[in-house]
């Protein structure tokens, strides 16, 4: 069975005694540690994901040359890890070309590194909310020339979607995913129920975390960022107890703090 919560103000501590897997590392990781320990809780930052260079190199320079050559009207960029890529490789955006962010994390790491933003869903953070505003953004304008930077193993909705509208659209590869073992006891740990949560951020922690994880107990929550990854988990098998409201961090961990009250 799956809940869905909704965001409500919350009380001191609700989560206290509870240790929650952070599938993630980094800035992130980081980041969601600190709101859970200010929640009460005890973060297990366990990364179960890294990003790789892409197997095609030169197309990446290549289009991010011509990115900067201006040879583009739009740019798409679907995670925060696309912008990573983009600062490592110094990549510079023509003034004449725009940029769309899939949505407000997105958009949040391009602004920090120094690029603008120019489209953000306003309801569907996601490939399919971008698709389903484009038009009326871009007031219909057609074809444009579109670059769209992408994780090897993403769905290629959004460029197939911009292709059927009539657009000129170079996919490029810009990163790869890969699984990252996470420790021995944090797995025993998972196993004989002494984590009470388990965070899943994405189709692909969500992989994982069945992979190395699975079965996860039944008295840990399963808690996915947003229905598109609870929609991934189930696909794949993993059970999923908490869908966050919102595609957010601070909505995951809200989701849990509700669940906690609850009990």
């Amino acid at each position: 069975m799956t809940w869905r919560y909704k965001t409500k103000p919350n009380l001191t501590k609700p989560l206290t005694g509870w240790r929650v897997l952070v599938p993630r590392g980094g800035p992130w990781g980081d980041h969601v540690a600190a709101d859970l320990r200010a929640r009460g809780a005890q973060p297990v930052v366990a990364p179960m994901i890294n990003f790789a260079a892409t197997d095609d190199a030169p197309a990446l320079e290549a289009a991010l040359a011509r990115l900067a050559a201006g040879d583009f009207d739009w740019m798409t960029v679907t995670s925060a890890t696309t912008v990573d890529v983009l600062s490592s490789h110094r990549a510079s955006v023509a003034a004449g070309t725009r940029i769309a962010a899939v949505g407000e994390t997105t958009a949040a790491a391009l602004i920090a590194a120094g690029y603008r933003v120019d489209i953000v869903p306003s309801e569907d953070n996601s490939a399919r909310g971008l698709l389903s505003e484009w038009e009326a953004a871009t007031q219909g304008v057609v074809p444009l020339r579109i670059l769209t930077l992408r994780s090897e193993i993403a769905k290629p909705l959004l460029t197939e979607g911009l292709r059927r509208i009539g657009h000129e659209v170079e996919s490029v590869v810009a990163y790869r995913t890969i699984g990252v073992p996470v420790a021995d006891r944090v797995v025993a740990d998972v196993l004989a129920g002494r984590v009470q949560a388990v965070l899943v951020t994405s189709g692909s922690v969500a992989q994982q975390v069945q992979d190395q994880l699975g079965p996860v107990p039944e008295s840990t929550i399963v808690a996915c960022i947003g229905p598109r990854t609870a929609k991934d988990a189930a696909a794949i098998g993993l059970r999923v107890d908490v869908v966050a409201d919102a595609p957010s961090a601070e909505s995951l961990i809200e989701a849990l703090v509700q669940v906690a009250l609850s009990r």
